[in-house]
Parts: C-alpha cells; structure tokens; sequence
C-alpha cells in the first residue's frame, strides 16, 4: 500500500503508514537522502570505533575477573559485584544519557560519556584493591550506558530509517571483530599475569575515537545556555527512574547466588523497584498533562502502539535467552564435558559467531526491502526450535553435533538484533525514535540480567533434586547451588571417566542444563506467537531528527507538496 494511507485504517493493514505527525510532515515528503562522503564516513566510524572498546571490555574481564580477584585479594562476592557492577550502571544510564544528548547535544554527550569510559578504565587498571576496582567498574559502566546507548541514537540522527539497517550491520561487524578476540586476549593476558593492560589496552581506541567525533561530527544541534539546557532535561524523572532501575535490577543480579529469592535483601528492593518504575509511569504521565512541551525521559505515548509494547516485552526475552546461553554454555562445556576454561570458551564460539554476521546481513536487507516483520519471524522461530534443539547436549555429544546444535539458536538471535530495534522505530513518531530505540537496549539489559538468575535458579533447583539420587553424592559435597557448578567440574576432572559418581554426576549436570534449553525454548516460542500480531510500518518515512548531520556533502531532497 501507499505510504500516505491513513494511519487510523492502516491499524490493520501488514504494511501500515509510518506513524509520522501529520501536521507537520506531508505524507508524501521524500525522505532525506544523503551522499555520504569522506566526512560522514568518518564521523560514522569514530562512533562505531566506541563499540570495539565496549566488546573488548565486555568479553575480556569475563575470562580475568578470577584472576584479579586473586591478585587483588577479592572474596566471591566481590567478584560476583565486579561484573555486575558495570552492567547495572550501564542498564540504569542509559536513557539518562539520551535525556542529557537531547538538552546538550549528541557530541558533547558521548564526548563526555567516552572521558567517563576511560576514567574508569584508568581507575581499574591502578587499582590496588577490590574497592578501588568496583569504583572503576562502576564509572566505567556510567560511560558505558553512554558509548552503547548514543550509538544507536546517533545512527537515528544520521540517516532516514531506511538506511539504518545497513549501518546497524556495520556496528555488528565492529562487534564481531571484538567480541571472539575479547576472550582470548583476555586469557593470554590473565595468564600472563597482565591483567592490567585489559583495560590499558581500551585507551588508544578511545583517544582515537575521541578525536574523531570531535573534528568530523557535526550536528545540527541548536546551542543553548544552562537554564535552557536544565529545562530540557528531565531532572525527577531521571533520579526516580535510575533509583527505580537500581532497586530492580540488583536483586534480579543476586537473588539465588548471593542471596535466597525468598530473603527480604532480594524481595524488598525487588518490591520497591516495581513500585519505582510504577511511580515513574505516573509522574511521566502526570507532567506531560499538566505541561505538555515538557521534556520527559520517556515519553508516554511510546506505549500507546501494542505493537512497541510486544516489541519491548520481545527485547526482555532476547536478552534473557542471549545471557542463558552466554553465561551457562560455557559451564555446560565444562562441567559435562569436562572442557579447560579456554577450549570452553572456544566450544561456545559456535553460537556467538553465527550471531553477529546474521545481524549485519539482516541490516543489509532489510535497508534494502523495507520489510521487518519476516526477521523478527524466523528469529524467534529458530531461536525456539535452536533451543529445544539443545535438549540433546549431553556427556556424549560429539564436537559435530555440538558445533551444529548451537549455530541454529544463534542465527536466530542475530536475526533479532537489528530487526527488533528497527521495528521498534517504525512503529513510534520519529520525534520519539531516539527513546524508543534506547529503550530496546534498556530492555534487552534487563533480559540479560534476568537470564543469568532465572537460568541460576533453574540450574539450582534441578541439580538439588538430581544431587540426592546419585550414590556417594554425599562424600564429595553438598551440591545444589550454581556456585559448585565449577567446583564440580574441577572434582569431576580429577575422577576417572568411568568413575561410577562421575557418569551418573554429569549425567544430573546435563539434564540440569537441559531444563534451561527447555525453559528457552518455550519463552522463544511464546515470543514467536505473541510476534504474528505485529504491524509492519513504512520504513520510507521523513528524517524528522533536531540533531541531522550537517556537512556540504549532505544534501537533503526538497520535500514534495502534497497535491
């Protein structure tokens, strides 16, 4: 159909006008189109040159943090904290960050967001105790939320939706140069003993980055004094949402490890998270009734489309599922395999490989079809079947199998990556792009967050209840929790293959393990069923964005009248 139909009939139509405001934009404007030269070209690697450091620094300390735990004399908690501490403050920033580009401009923001990366990487690599480490860990993760959250608002600025895909699939390529060498420089340096320079390492790349978003990109951001500046940014409704954020996210982070689902520590933040971001929706919705031209974190309208509302509850489940398979592959190579750490790391490259090109392809082909709808699809679709497929992961699969069982899951989850984002941008006003489109981030972290604790609960209670029924459990330990999954493995290692308590003892490990593919699998499907609902957008819509690359090279169509 036409991209000018009319948004109230197209409700039900497969290909639906973009929800542009219609007052402002005539249905027929051609979209901006750009002829991007060197400039441009720069501007946009600079941007994603920020990412490399974040795939390094994300998939690095994994495979270090034992080691530096020694070194730096950390108990198992704080150990537990160095990781989290990061995906919290990023989580918790992200939208903060957004608020804050819109009142002082895109480039002043990830300026700041890049000098707050690297001060925290500083503060890590001289660190000298734990707690120094966990301060830097936490700046780090504030500039985080910044660098990952503003790479994608910046792509919204820089080209009309149609072209997004494509520069989406050229972040992912930054991603999969990052994310299979992370681990394995971040072995050989913990070996080595050179924990130190995995952060090091990251400032060249930021300096570089730095200078090239200061010299090259150039928005069209209109400057503004600080009381203008202070009026354009959401100041309450930052502080309840990221208070809000903090008391949900921590207990989903710990509950099950640190603490029992069931004690007040987790249960009471938990309560108060839930009733923060409640209180959130409410004051958001409150202020814009009572100033309509007031800047708010997150606009309530966004959730007025069903089709962002599958979308958002979509990304939570994407980064549930991803985070399950990130977090307790591994293990699974380990304890039921009996793999060294490293060759576990390498065993799960399978799935993670797979992940990033598919993204890039489908940034590609969806610039070029303007269609979405079948990405998000047969994403769920394969990471449902991919999933379940994953049951027959026991002791005695072989390298084949294994190899073949993971790579279905993870084109899947590449599919879903840029096509959830990009759907989520055609189907909200282009005045909202840049929230919406944090927001899929913002979800998806929290997906990540849950898919560790819910996959520790499942791996919890599953071996409790296997633990009891193998003979001479009890003279090699309690078992039951995720914490002695990996001292399991390390006794497991130290037992002859055909020990009578080995066998039957990863035999429960597997099955435990399965249960989690299981529990994957059936959210993966639900997601593909809730999916055939979604409405697909015209994706050839108007570059609305306050924040355009401005540069002589950049000429924008004149806008059509309408007849």
């Amino acid at each position: 159909m036409s991209s000018n139909a009319d948004p109230a009939q197209a409700e039900a139509k497969p290909h639906a006008a973009s929800p542009q405001e219609q007052s402002n934009v005539p249905a027929t404007e051609t979209i901006a189109s750009p002829r991007a030269g060197y400039r441009f070209w720069l501007a946009f690697w600079s941007i994603a040159l920020t990412n490399l450091a974040a795939a390094f620094d994300a998939t690095t300390l994994s495979v270090a943090l034992p080691k530096i735990s020694s070194d730096l004399g950390g108990s198992s908690t704080e150990a537990f904290w160095g990781g989290t501490s990061y995906l919290l403050a990023t989580t918790a920033t992200m939208l903060i960050w957004v608020s804050v580009s819109d009142a002082v401009g895109r480039r002043i923001a990830i300026l700041t967001a890049l000098v707050l990366f690297a001060a925290g990487a500083v503060i890590c690599a001289v660190a000298a105790d734990w707690a120094t480490m966990l301060a830097g860990r936490t700046v780090q993760g504030v500039g985080g939320g910044g660098v990952v959250g503003l790479t994608v608002v910046l792509i919204t600025d820089l080209v009309p939706l149609r072209r997004r895909g494509k520069l989406y699939a050229l972040i992912s390529v930054v991603w999969a140069v990052g994310s299979p060498i992370g681990p394995i420089i971040g072995g050989a340096l913990s070996q080595a003993g050179a924990w130190r320079w995995i952060f090091w390492m990251n400032l060249p790349i930021i300096a570089v980055s730095m200078a090239g978003i200061a010299v090259f990109l150039r928005l069209s951001h209109r400057r503004r004094t600080v009381a203008e500046a202070l009026r354009c940014f959401d100041g309450p409704g930052s502080v309840l949402f990221v208070a809000s954020a903090t008391a949900l996210i921590m207990p989903i982070t710990w509950g099950g490890t640190q603490y029992p689902w069931s004690s007040w520590q987790t249960l009471v933040p938990l309560l108060l998270g839930v009733l923060g971001i409640a209180g959130f929706g409410w004051y958001e919705k409150w202020s814009q009734a009572r100033c309509p031209d007031k800047a708010l974190l997150v606009p309530p309208g966004i959730f007025s489309n069903y089709s962002v509302l599958l979308l958002l509850a979509s990304s939570t489940v994407h980064g549930l599922v991803l985070y399950s398979f990130v977090y307790y592959m591994p293990e699974y190579f380990q304890a039921v395999k009996l793999y060294s750490p490293v060759i576990s790391g390498v065993a799960a490259l399978p799935q993670t490989v797979t992940i990033v090109p598919c993204a890039a392809l489908v940034g590609v082909v969806v610039g070029l079809t303007g269609r979405y709808r079948w990405a998000v699809w047969a994403g769920w679709l394969l990471v449902s079947g991919g999933c379940g497929l994953l049951v027959l992961l026991d002791a005695h699969t072989s390298v084949a199998q294994w190899i073949f069982l993971q790579v279905v899951s993870g084109l899947g989850l590449g599919l879903l990556f840029p096509s959830l984002s990009l759907a989520v941008q055609a189907s909200v006003p282009e005045s909202t792009v840049s929230t919406a489109a944090t927001l899929v981030l913002f979800f998806r972290s929290m997906g990540q967050a849950l898919g560790v604790a819910v996959g520790g609960a499942i791996l919890e209670n599953q071996l409790r209840m296997r633990w009891e029924n193998i003979p001479g459990h009890a003279s090699h330990g309690s078992g039951g929790k995720p914490g002695d999954v990996m001292a399991l493995a390390s006794l497991l290692k130290q037992l002859p293959r055909d020990d009578g308590f080995a066998v039957q003892a990863r035999d429960a490990l597997a099955a435990s393990f399965q249960v989690i593919w299981i529990a994957a699998s059936a959210l993966s499907g639900a997601c593909f069923l809730a999916m055939l609902l979604l409405k697909e957008y015209d994706m050839n819509r108007a570059h609305l964005s306050t924040q355009r690359f401005e540069h002589s090279e950049i000429e924008q169509a004149t806008p059509k009248t309408s007849a």
